[in-house]
């Protein structure tokens, strides 16, 4: 990675396929309205159905040539696909997944990457697959400082940092050494120190494996339809303004939130993070106009 550049690592490769397109490509065509020096380093989720799948449950099914093309078209554009193999609570049993594993395959080209978060998924994924990067996931809550730390000592290409730190200064001042291997989510829309943060990832996880929605996960923070202008009100919220104080302390990896959202929340989060102020009205009408001529082609 190039310590200059500012990565963002951005959600649901399937999901939003079209709109993350449009986004890459809208900055390849337009840098100077996009902020500088600011670069897609990944786009993360899952195909639908795949048991290793964690953080959010995802039915459905994908074909293998749909997977082919998906993957395809983010690597010709130089971006690595990041899949979330999050699920907490998988099994040696589950290993063998042949559709997890058909995955891992049409992909394993050395330019992808993994999230991992499950010792006996990592290590089958690093002794099968091991051309891919490895990513520790925020999933795991580690929410201490010595913790991270030692997260950071385990090779990791890189670590997601718990949403807990974000506003933790002597934790980010006393991680600066290890900067360049950190990724902040910085519009996470839960509370600071939910206490059932875990218990949620894995209550999703085992809707992932039973393939059973089942009922709604009884949330304490649960609101309204979510929204952006709602997701800016959060503590965890990291504003634009105040990025340039986490790139001055050497971080330079930023993910955003969106797995499960609704899509016009996940395309504001892109024109507020990646435009520039003067140009986020005509990059949406850009945004707008290919999305609507992409969709109407399906």
């Amino acid at each position: 990675m190039d310590e200059n550049k500012i990565y963002w690592h951005l959600p649901g490769f399937c999901y939003f396929f079209y709109l993350n397109q449009v986004t890459i490509r809208l900055m390849k065509d337009y840098p100077d309205k996009f902020m500088d020096n600011y670069e897609v380093g990944s786009v993360y989720g899952t195909f639908p159905g795949a048991i290793w799948n964690g953080g959010r449950a995802v039915f459905g099914l994908t074909g293998k040539g749909d997977m082919q093309k998906i993957i395809s078209t983010y690597n010709r554009m130089g971006v690595p696909v990041r899949f979330t193999w999050t699920n907490s609570l998988i099994e040696e049993e589950h290993l063998n997944d042949t559709y997890c594993n058909l995955i891992m395959r049409i992909a394993d080209n050395g330019q992808n990457q993994v999230l991992v978060n499950r010792q006996i998924l990592e290590d089958y994924l690093r002794e099968k697959y091991p051309g891919f990067k490895f990513i520790s996931s925020t999933t795991k809550r580690i929410t201490s400082f010595p913790e991270v730390e030692e997260e950071l000592k385990k090779g990791y290409f890189l670590v997601v940092l718990d949403y807990d730190l974000n506003h933790d200064q002597n934790a980010l001042e006393a991680l600066k050494p290890y900067a360049g291997q950190v990724e902040i989510l910085v519009d996470e829309i839960c509370f600071p120190n939910c206490p059932k943060r875990k218990q949620h990832y894995e209550d999703e996880s085992r809707t992932q494996l039973e393939f059973e929605k089942g009922t709604v996960f009884p949330c304490p923070n649960r609101t309204q339809k979510p929204s952006f202008s709602e997701c800016r009100k959060r503590p965890a919220f990291i504003a634009k303004e105040e990025l340039d104080d986490y790139v001055k302390m050497g971080y330079h990896n930023f993910k955003l939130v969106g797995r499960g959202l609704p899509l016009e929340m996940v395309k504001e989060s892109y024109l507020y993070y990646l435009v520039k102020d003067s140009d986020r009205e005509f990059i949406r009408k850009k945004m707008d106009q290919t999305l609507s001529r992409l969709t109407a082609k399906r």
